[in-house]
């Protein structure tokens, strides 16, 4: 009666608000072109326009629909129901529904439609209900950058998502303390499952699992096994899931994830035994069946799906797309990780295969028909029995017979063979239902945690609402629970509504709305459908039939329930969402669940301990939770499953009850949680990506509770604004003197309001906000757009108005040019036709003078023609005469000539001969006197002056005149024996002639043959001419042609070095990009090495940090009620130790760095850059070495062909020999020098110990030191000298002799003539010692001379000087060789100077090619390669001496450790007093003299060192001092222990201090000037141990005092590389401190302060935020502030010395990470995308780019990071209508993504009616012109994402010497040395 009574209330109310809205429609009328929508058959709804008024009283609307179409819309005049207006154009594509100026069914359709296919947003408000249409396509909208940007944002800020629910949920949980709930409903396929996975993700990502385990991943482990076991193919999804489930997330204190927990809510089981047309059974049967023929189940007996009953009852067994046996493996592998043993899935899998055999038993009809029986042989039943381990027989039996006990007696009746096959499917469908709970309880198993849980946040993943054709028991259950969950949704819905009124102060009425609790109490109010349902059930004869009459008898007048016309069996309930019919067939079977006590008594003795635990009594019943003590904020949640009674009792619970309980509990849970909700649509029934149906859109719509809540907010206020967003939207509608006053903006809104709308009710005053009511919104939009348009007509007007004048003016002056224009060619035209008159007149004058002259010249050719011929008659007449009488004359000369020269030649031979008989007379005279003189030994001495010369030219000649000697001796011989024996022949022939004929005839026949031979001879030479003369001209042919070819060649060279150079040209514009590109794509590698590198380190860090916080967390688990501290000791960094203490050995030459590498390990070795580029360098080395080595030995190779195989074995055997010789000689030359030095030993020894018994002063000790080193100094240099002189020596004498023994017996067995030993062949070194033995061999060799004269006296004196000339000769052959040797290493020299000038000159054509800035950047790398190289040779070099050193080191402090001991024996004091009191007073005078920039330390001082230093030290102490004081302070500490050789004070020292900075550094972990300090002191410490380290490389800016500064004894190149991570620490901490200060403030001051006044448009109209998503004290931040502390930033490091380079990339990395949060929430946010925000970012962005001006930071590279943000605000400012302007968008869009374009594209939203939207078409052409970019899909920018730290060495020019120390520090302990 309430219901009815309240219903008739409602329509009241409902039909009096509709007859206001018509009366004040029909005063006013509606007006042309006002938009409406109309109902529609298949759209559901269409917009048309009014194309003529609508008066009161009209019967019909005329209407114009979108496709042009007129029609005339009938109104029925009882109802007057005019059609819903529609909203704006500005008002479509809202985030929230509530937005919607005017709130009804079509205009939610229509925005859901827009935001779904144009926009493609799948996510959209509804208030608190959260609409998600599935896409049916996988969206990048779910990485973790997008749940970065939603974390900790309000909700409402960012466009709606599922993050945005989870978001909102957290923080509620963490703010108020209250478990949160979110429900995920809809229909099957819309999607639910998947929500509810990002819902849990985001909690993981979010709320962080704990340290035990990660409970998000396990709840995604169990997705595959609840699917195989829970999900089935139904006619709407292939995988619908047929069971609900409750998801408990637990959270501890700090709201980390610690467990979680399932609970599921009424398995369909009647779909294991029977599934409808086109559907499956439990994908978990199909997955077993393909995987039959794996080897561990064939004992399952498994065979195809379709030889299953229960497994093709549907039809198709197989799903398209569906791999069964890869879901299989899934589903085991799922099984594994969650903890299920491999015995436990085999026996899973076992009951699973026995539940297929059951159906396929085959069941026997006996003939009475009451009873039925099982074949003996029935193979299926065998299977089943021995699968689930119980007795054949029994199994067999009870079967298909049943006990019936009554008070008296025990019955046994058997069962007909319907009656079996009910017991038989009863009984597979609780051996199911059992193996399902038991999976579900071990998968809470492995999700429980043992930490206490704090609070919870639940996700709901439940059934919607079903209707299907034929609706059973199933479906009615679901649509129960869905009618229970849309009562509570309703009531929370309206208490939201309600409290925003009360907070905000509004005066409020009750707003009545749909309640659903008439339905309920129809369904389980006591003798409702349920429990009669139960009460039929518990009657022995009970049917459906019965049942469904005692619905109607009881229910019939009930306004929810109605009894079909055609049926009997069947009822209809009306539900909240539509009328649905139910087939009472089954219904009782299904509710009782009925299974026999004798069956499970059997399962429950089966062999199998699995098996008969799922049937035990103990798992049967499960007993309810205790509640909470008191009336506590949290409950108890009790078990999902109701306690259950043993089977065999009579008053077992219904499936119904059961239902009832659990639903109660559920419902228990959720009024206990602050509800979200998330309403899944199915857009399509095709399953088609971005397809939208709106007939199934509008049911589910209507069905899920969206409309309700668009009502309920309708029936209030809806619209709501904030006075400043109204303030600002609306302002244009105010006078300026309104808007001039300083009066607060609440009043200036209420002086507006109260003008514009007169009516009271239409509006009400909040405390922060302005309620409207429904369509007040879209009457303002409608003033402002009238008031705009005014002003657009005004100023259109004067426009035109100023164009017109403009026209005028261009028109009249246009008017004047072309008069004056015209004129002008009037008098051109004049002047042209007097001038050409003119020319005229010229032309004819000319052409007749030329005509004349022509003529004139003809005559004047013709009379000289005639003259030249007769002139030149007479003078060849001349000519012949005077030619005649020369050749007479010339005859004459000749033969004057002859005469005179026979004459000449005849007196000229009687004077030679006189001229020759009186030389030989002379010349014997003066021979003589040489012969005289020769004698005398003067004349040897002055023979001897020049005698070299001499030698040469006297040897050349002797060597002519033997050859010509030799050769005419030849020739002689030769000549006289062919004469010889021609005369032998002659005188042969002669005489056989004369025997033949007589003399005269011999004669005349020799005549005759000479004639001939002459004849011949003659012939010959004519031949022989004409032969010559042939090859003559042959010869000139061919050097033509030569000639010509090599024209030819040379022409083909000069074009082919043309092409060469165009082709070189051409390729070098190529060359040089792919150099660029390479040189880029190298430095991204480089990039992305130092970044994974990094990464490594930061990673390193975190699990540092991690494993710190568990070893506090076990000190205070296991620590005692009393307080226990660790010791002092104790660091968090023990695994530092694990690098080597000191290399104390410096890294020599490059077998010393091989073996270093070998020793310390690759791993290590590999992060020393300066060993790699020393090994790199060594290879080059080598590699030339093997290049040059191997040129010689080819050339070797080239001379060793030429001697012959006998001289190869000479010279091996002379190799060997040589060989022997020297290891001998050098053996001996050691043992000798090992002697000498042993004596020099004793002597200085000696001369040690007298001056030590002479003077024990310190300064004498030093002396006697220092001569001893400069004596083993000088001793060891000329013993080195020495020793390579004499082996060399005696190497080459042994070698020279055996030579020449071996030469002289081959000359001994050749028998070759003795000839001049120089003369043949090239002098060898070996000459050189020949010469030393000279004097020997002179005897041996004066008789070759003998035959030069008689007295051999030349011959002596030519021998004597013959050695001479042959060591001077063997010198000059050295020399030769050396020179050679040189000459060819300069060619080498040369060709490597060559080939890299080569490489210079094509790098500076490549550099040239480059930008001004790349070659800067260019030449700066090549510098940089050069002077790494100089400084590794010369860090060689210096490496090689110090090698040397350190042995002459060492061996200095064995001889002063024997001096010490001397003098320790010999000085006798008190030990231990007198040294002390010697060392004190030492230190005293070196003080005193001059501070060497070291400071002294006891070991056990090293903690209060580190303490008052580091741990205790504030950046205020030590600011008035120098930067990084604490850094130098530690390396002068260092620098001490290394000058005392102390390896061990070293290692201790660098421990402690980066222990103590981490456990600063840790301690104030959010103190960011705390961080910077120890960054930029450990900086200064790493480039302190570089600049003193000794290494060529770090020194070059040293001055003289800081050389004398560096370390000595030890190589810490391992620290510095300790050093160098520890710095990426602190800097990668320095940043994220820096970052958290910065990134609340980003989005409010870059995207929403609007320093620009007056041009921001304001957020879009009606914009809503959930009232408990927003702070009471939300912090609104301007771009002063992020400029002011970036201020504080800079002014910070710059003033705590961090270098500059640093700062740089610090402001660098800061600035990314504005970009980054300013874009990607940008690409959240809706109401941001618009034209005057993007005008309004550029300015903002303009101003940073003005502080990195101010700063002088801008060569850092931070203007670049913000490109896509800049990007991204021009693109919110260019045109988007035509293809000119998207090919723009791609040319200017070049750092945003192609997702990033077209969602920015997508959100763009018009802030006033003039502007555009983006037309679907534009955005389509962007995708088009972008699909040729190869880029990944990115969304979102990782804001995390941290660029790799550079630390450039940056020396200091301050010595150690001039720091000071000041007292404050404590550090009094610390003694300048």
């Amino acid at each position: 009666m309430a219901w009815s009574v309240w219903r008739d209330a409602s329509a009241a109310l409902t039909k009096i608000a509709s007859m206001h809205k018509i009366i004040r429609r029909l005063r006013k009328g509606v007006k042309k072109y006002t938009r409406v929508w109309i109902p529609d058959q298949e759209e559901v709804w269409k917009s048309a326009e009014i194309i003529k008024d609508y008066k009161e009283g009209d019967k019909t609307l005329h209407l114009k629909l979108e496709d042009e179409t007129i029609l005339a819309y009938p109104i029925d005049a009882k109802a007057n129901k005019l059609p819903f207006l529609r909203n704006p154009d500005i008002l479509v594509g809202e985030n929230d529904l509530t937005a919607l100026s005017y709130l009804h069914e079509p205009a939610v359709l229509h925005n859901l439609k827009v935001r779904f296919l144009e926009s493609n947003h799948i996510y959209t408000y509804c208030g608190i209900v959260l609409v998600a249409i599935n896409p049916y396509e996988q969206l990048p909208i779910y990485g973790q950058d997008v749940i970065y940007a939603y974390s900790g944002q309000n909700m409402g800020d960012m466009d709606p998502h599922i993050f945005a629910v989870a978001e909102e949920a957290y923080k509620q949980m963490a703010r108020d303390e209250k478990n949160q709930s979110i429900i995920v409903s809809g229909e099957s396929g819309a999607g639910k499952t998947v929500s509810a996975k990002y819902a849990m993700r985001y909690f993981a990502s979010v709320g962080g699992s704990s340290s035990e385990t990660n409970i998000e991943e396990k709840v995604l482990a169990s997705s595959p096994i609840m699917e195989a076991i829970g999900n089935a193919k139904t006619t709407r999804n292939d995988n619908s899931s047929r069971f609900g489930k409750y998801i408990q997330i637990g959270f501890d204190k700090r709201y980390h994830i610690i467990g979680a927990n399932m609970r599921t809510y009424l398995l369909e089981k009647s779909r294991v035994v029977f599934q409808a047309d086109d559907e499956r059974n439990y994908h978990i049967f199909y997955q077993l069946c393909a995987s039959a023929s794996l080897p561990e189940f064939k004992e399952l007996s498994l065979m195809s799906a379709e030889n299953f009953l229960y497994t093709c009852l549907g039809g198709d067994t197989s799903i398209e797309g569906v791999d069964d046996a890869d879901d299989f493996e899934k589903t085991r592998h799922a099984f594994t990780l969650l903890g299920v043993k491999d015995s436990h899935q085999l026996a899973i899998f076992k009951i699973l295969a026995a539940i297929l055999h059951l159906g396929n038993v085959d069941l026997q009809s006996e003939r009475d028909g009451e009873s039925s029986s099982i074949s003996k042989q029935d193979e299926h039943l065998h299977n089943f029995c021995r699968l689930l381990g119980v007795e054949h027989s029994q199994m067999e039996h009870w079967l298909c017979h049943r006990k019936l006990v009554t008070t008296s007696e025990t019955y046994i009746k058997n069962m007909s063979v319907q009656q079996v096959v009910n017991a038989r499917n009863a009984l597979a469908k609780h051996i199911y239902a059992q193996l399902f709970n038991w999976i579900v309880q071990h998968i809470n198993k492995a999700l429980h945690t043992t930490v206490k849980q704090h609070s919870f946040i639940g996700v709901l993943d439940i059934y919607g609402f079903e209707t299907f054709e034929v609706n059973s028991f199933e479906q009615f259950c679901i649509n129960y629970a869905n009618e229970k969950l849309q009562q509570q949704f309703n009531s929370h819905v309206f208490k939201l509504e309600q409290e925003e009124y009360m907070k905000e102060q509004i005066p409020w009425t009750l707003i009545d709305f749909y309640d659903n609790q008439p339905c309920i109490d129809l369904i389980e109010a006591k003798l409702g459908i349920l429990d009669l349902l139960d009460e039929e059930c518990k009657v022995p004869k009970g049917t459906d039939q019965n049942w469904a009459q005692k619905l109607y008898d009881r229910h019939g007048s009930s306004q929810h329930f109605q009894k079909p016309r055609m049926s009997n069996i069947s009822f209809i309930v009306v539900h909240f969402a539509d009328k649905v019919e139910y087939q009472c067939d089954g219904f009782l079977e299904k509710n009782r669940d009925t299974v026999h006590e004798e069956q499970i008594n059997i399962l429950k003795a089966s062999k199998y301990p699995m098996v008969a635990d799922l049937f035990h009594d103990g798992k049967d019943s499960a007993p309810a939770a205790a509640t909470g003590k008191g009336a506590s904020s949290k409950i108890s949640i009790r078990s999902a499953r109701p306690p259950v009674k043993a089977a065999n009792k009579e008053h077992k619970k219904t499936v119904g009850h059961q239902f009832r309980n659990s639903l109660h509990l559920l419902m228990e849970t959720l009024n206990a949680t602050t509800p979200h909700y998330v309403r899944c649509i199915k857009p399509n029934d095709e399953k088609l990506p971005f397809s939208f149906d709106p007939k199934r859109a509008v049911q589910q719509l209507r069905a899920c509770g969206v409309l309700e809540t668009i009502r309920i907010s309708a029936a209030g206020y809806p619209s709501r604004w904030t006075y400043h967003d109204f303030f600002n939207r609306y302002r244009i509608l105010m006078k300026k003197k309104d808007t001039s006053k300083k009066e607060d903006r609440k009043v200036i809104c209420k002086m507006l309001l109260e003008s514009l709308i007169k009516d009271p009710d239409k509006f009400q005053f909040g405390r922060t906000k302005i309620f409207f009511r429904a369509g007040q919104v879209a009457y303002l939009e409608k003033l402002r757009a009238d008031k705009f348009r005014a002003a657009t007509i005004m100023i259109q007007k004067t426009v035109r108005g100023w164009l017109q004048k403009a026209k005028y003016r261009k028109m009249k002056k246009a008017a004047l040019e072309i008069q004056r224009y015209t004129r002008g060619h009037l008098a051109r035209r004049l002047a042209d036709r007097l001038r050409k008159t003119r020319a005229a007149i010229v032309l004819q004058k000319q052409y007749r003078m030329l005509r004349i002259r022509r003529a004139y010249q003809a005559i004047h050719r013709a009379a000289i023609t005639i003259q030249a011929f007769t002139r030149g008659m007479f003078v060849r007449k001349t000519y012949r005469k005077m030619l005649m009488e020369h050749k007479a004359t010339i005859i004459q000369k000749h033969a004057r000539a002859w005469l005179t020269r026979r004459h000449f030649v005849r007196f000229r031979s009687a004077a030679v001969v006189i001229q020759c008989y009186f030389r030989r007379m002379k010349a014997k005279q003066e021979l003589k006197a040489l012969k005289i003189e020769a004698r005398s030994a003067e004349h040897l001495k002055r023979l001897n002056i020049g005698m070299e010369n001499k030698v040469v030219q006297l040897q050349r000649k002797i060597d002519e005149q033997n050859k010509e000697y030799k050769l005419l001796n030849e020739q002689f011989s030769t000549a006289a024996t062919s004469h010889s024996t021609e005369i032998e022949k002659l005188k042969k022939e002669l005489q056989r002639y004369q025997r033949k004929k007589g003399d005269a005839n011999q004669l005349a026949s020799l005549q005759e043959e000479i004639d001939s031979l002459r004849l011949a001879l003659e012939k010959a030479h004519g031949e022989r001419k004409i032969v010559e003369d042939t090859y003559t001209k042959e010869k000139d042919v061919l050097r033509k042609r030569i000639t010509d070819l090599e024209e030819e060649n040379a022409l083909l060279k000069q074009e082919k070095e043309e092409l060469n150079n165009k082709i070189l040209c051409q390729s070098e514009d190529e060359f040089a990009q792919n150099a660029a590109e390479e040189n880029l794509l190298t430095k991204k590698e480089l990039e992305e090495e130092r970044v994974r590198y990094q990464n490594l380190v930061q990673e390193y860090s975190r699990l540092e940090q991690r494993y710190d916080n568990l070893r506090d967390e076990m000190a205070i688990i296991k620590q005692t009620p009393g307080h226990r501290r660790n010791p002092s000791n104790q660091s968090s960094l023990e695994s530092d130790s694990n690098y080597p203490s000191i290399s104390t050995s410096e890294v020599g030459d490059t077998e010393d760095a091989i073996q270093q590498v070998e020793e310390v390990g690759m791993e290590k070795a590999a992060m020393d850059m300066t060993l790699f580029l020393k090994l790199q360098k060594r290879v080059r080395e080598l590699e030339q070495e093997r290049k040059k080595l191997q040129s010689q030995l080819e050339k070797r190779e080239n001379e060793s062909k030429k001697p012959q195989v006998i001289e190869m074995k000479n010279e091996m055997d002379l190799d060997r020999d040589t060989d022997l010789a020297y290891n001998s000689l050098k053996r001996q030359e050691l043992e000798s020098e090992n002697k000498k030095l042993k004596n020099d030993l004793n002597e200085l020894r000696k001369a040690i110990v007298d001056r030590v018994a002479q003077n024990n002063s310190s300064n004498d000790l030093h002396d006697s030191y220092s001569l001893l080193l400069n004596q083993l100094k000088s001793a060891n240099e000329e013993l080195e000298v020495r020793k390579e002189e004499v082996l060399i020596l005696r190497t080459q004498i042994i070698k020279a002799a055996q030579q020449k023994d071996a030469g002289r017996n081959m000359e001994s067995n050749s028998n070759m003539q003795t000839s001049w030993p120089n003369s043949d062949k090239h002098v060898d070194p070996e000459d050189a010692i020949e010469a030393y033995h000279g004097v020997c061999q002179t005897n041996r060799k004066t008789e070759d001379w003998g035959y030069l004269n008689e007295d051999g006296e030349l011959g002596l004196a030519y021998q004597g000087l013959k050695q001479v000339a042959r060591l001077l000769e063997a010198q000059l052959q050295d020399q030769r060789k050396e020179h050679e040797e040189e000459v060819e290493t300069l060619k080498e020299q040369m060709g490597t100077l060559r080939e890299e000038m080569e490489k210079q000159q094509e790098v500076f054509f490549q550099t040239l090619q480059l930008s001004p800035e790349a070659q800067v950047e260019f030449g700066i790398q090549q510098e940089i390669m050069r002077l790494t190289s100089e400084n590794l040779d010369l860090k060689e070099l210096l490496e090689k001496l110090k090698k040397n050193e350190s042995k002459l080191k060492k061996q200095l402090k064995i001889y002063m450790k024997k001096v010490q001991d001397y003098e320790a024996d010999q000085v006798v004091v008190q030990t231990e007093k007198r040294q002390h009191e010697l060392n004190r007073q030492v230190t005293v005078q070196r003080k005193e003299k001059d501070f060497q920039g070291m400071l002294e330390y006891c070991k056990e001082d090293e903690p209060l060192l580190v303490k008052n230093l580091i741990t205790d030290l504030k950046p205020q102490m030590v600011s008035a001092t120098v930067p990084c004081l604490p850094a130098y302070i530690l390396y002068m500490c260092i620098r001490h222990a290394d000058y005392s050789n102390d390896d061990h004070k070293v290692h201790s020292l660098l421990t402690s201090t980066i222990n103590g900075i981490k456990k600063v550094l840790k301690k104030h972990h959010d103190d960011f000037e705390m961080t910077s300090f120890w960054l930029a002191n450990t900086c200064r410490l790493l480039h302190c141990l570089k600049q003193y380290s000794g290494d060529t490389g770090f020194m070059t800016q040293n001055t003289v005092k800081q050389n004398e500064h560096c370390l000595k004894n030890f190589d810490l190149t391992e620290y510095r590389q300790i050093l160098s991570d520890l710095s990426i620490q602190i800097y990668q901490q320095l940043i994220k401190i820096a970052e958290g200060v910065l990134q609340p403030m980003i989005v409010t001051a870059v995207l929403e302060n609007e320093s620009i006044q007056g041009l921001s448009g304001v957020k879009p109209m009606g914009y809503r935020k959930r009232t408990s998503s927003m702070g009471d004290n939300d912090n609104f931040y301007t771009l002063e502030a992020i400029t002011r502390q970036l201020n504080t930033f800079h002014s910070v490091m710059y003033d705590q010395g961090l270098d500059p380079e640093i700062i740089q990339q610090a402001v660098k990395q800061l600035f990314y990470m504005i970009n980054a949060v300013a874009l990607n929430n940008l690409l959240l946010r809706k109401d941001v995308c618009s034209w005057s925000t993007g005008m309004q970012v550029r300015f903002n962005i303009s101003q940073l780019e003005e502080w990195l001006r101010g700063k002088n930071l801008q060569q850092s590279g931070a203007a670049k990071t913000m490109e896509p943000l800049i990007q991204a605000a021009q693109l919110l400012q260019l045109k988007k209508k035509t293809s000119e302007d998207a090919e723009a968008i791609c040319s200017l869009c070049t750092a945003l993504t192609t997702q990033q374009i077209v969602k920015i594209l997508n959100l763009y939203t018009p802030v006033n009616e003039f502007e555009e939207r983006v037309t679907v078409a534009f955005i389509r052409n962007i995708q088009a012109n972008l699909q040729e970019r190869n880029e990944p899909p990115q969304l979102l920018l990782d804001f995390k994402f941290m660029f790799p730290v550079l630390f450039p060495f940056n020396p200091s020019s301050l010595t150690m010497d001039s720091i000071h120390i000041p007292a404050s520090l404590g550090l009094e302990f610390l003694n300048r040395v």
